[in-house]
């Protein structure tokens, strides 16, 4: 595909990512059918009286938690679509949203049929975390003209992070380091801007990098629920003690599932959930970040080689397959309080975290 096939296609990907946050219908089309698509988020009745579907397309993860898994159309990995599921937004919700569990405890009975497009359902529900929604579409099979289409190569395209390049960098003092640099990075139609922090001078040995989640209200607020913050400042600071350092700040917020959908992770987690189970029951993977950005950052800055500070040997094994050699993992070992104990435990426990 050549450079202006993909911009194209990721221009289309971009106006029908538009289209679902606003509550608009669009269609996706894939290798194998197409779908017309209305998000059950940012839905109205008036809306979905014109899309006129009640059929309703979820991820596989949510599935799962409403036990839909057991019926034959449903038992593979991927969206599951239910037959007349909800005549109205409210009612969709109510299937979509776990915050809204307690409150509807019987659903159902529901029945799932055939997507009628597994490649467009995979492509709607990446569309969905990107935009920071909750995965779940009204769906019907493609009727006429689409106002907005696209394809699931479309949507590939535009996430691409080949297409990222430097768009601006400045000299940043910073309390670690008042000679940082840092580095902005942006791709022509991806909103979001990832930026890199470099502290001291450059020199032949690989330096120590540390990839970093945006995470407002850890890094911002102060929260005590996570130990983002503290990790992000530890981080600076250590770099500043090392010949040179990176900090890579990638604005992949709460795992890559965004604000809105983390805080309502947070939600779950007050009723017992520990953060993988939230994720899940949100209808997420436990891991939705996208680790070929920071390649592509550190392909950019021409670093082939570096230092790792992470407690997380996930991180190393997906910046390898980015084609990075990791030639030292540094733990990054900080003091827990009585709000993150629980978190700690779960990144141990459940995702292998060396803490």
């Amino acid at each position: 595909m050549s450079d202006s096939e993909q911009g194209r296609g990721a221009r289309r990907a971009a106006r029908a990512i538009d289209a679902l946050r606003r509550g608009w219908p669009f269609r996706v089309i894939g290798s194998d059918g197409a779908l017309d698509l209305l998000a059950v988020e940012s839905a109205r009745d008036a809306a979905l009286a014109d899309f006129g579907a009640c059929d309703i397309l979820l991820s596989g993860e949510r599935a799962v938690t409403l036990k839909l898994t057991n019926q034959r159309a449903a038992a593979a990995p991927g969206p599951v679509r239910l037959e007349k599921a909800a005549r109205d937004v409210a009612a969709a919700l109510a299937i979509a949203d776990p915050a809204l569990d307690l409150a509807n405890p019987l659903k159902g009975p529901f029945r799932t049929v055939a997507t009628g497009g597994d490649s467009a359902a995979d492509a709607a529900m990446t569309m969905a975390r990107h935009a920071g929604l909750l995965p779940a579409f009204f769906v019907r099979a493609a009727v006429g003209e689409a106002e907005t289409c696209c394809t699931a190569d479309d949507v590939a395209s535009l996430l691409d992070p080949t297409r990222l390049e430097i768009a601006a960098r400045a000299r940043l003092p910073v309390a670690a380091s008042e000679g940082a640099e840092i580095i902005a990075f942006r791709s022509p139609e991806e909103a979001s801007d990832h930026v890199a922090l470099v502290i001291g001078q450059r020199d032949g040995n690989p330096p120590v990098v540390r990839l970093h989640s945006e995470c407002l209200t850890g890094d911002v607020l102060g929260s005590l629920k996570c130990d983002c913050g503290p990790q992000l400042h530890a981080a600076l600071h250590a770099m500043a003690d090392a010949p040179w350092g990176v900090l890579l700040y990638l604005r992949q917020e709460g795992r890559g599932i965004g604000l809105v959908n983390k805080l309502r992770a947070y939600a779950l987690q007050d009723q017992g959930y520990d953060t993988v189970d939230a994720n899940l029951r949100l209808g997420f993977p436990v891991e939705a970040r996208d680790f070929a950005i920071a390649g592509r950052m550190l392909e950019l800055l021409n670093i082939p080689c570096i230092r790792l500070m992470t407690n997380n040997p996930e991180k190393v094994a997906r910046l390898e397959k980015e084609g990075v050699a990791v030639v030292e993992r540094l733990p990054l070992a900080l003091p827990t309080n009585p709000h993150n104990e629980q978190y700690l435990a779960t990144k141990r426990d459940r995702t292998g975290h060396q803490l």
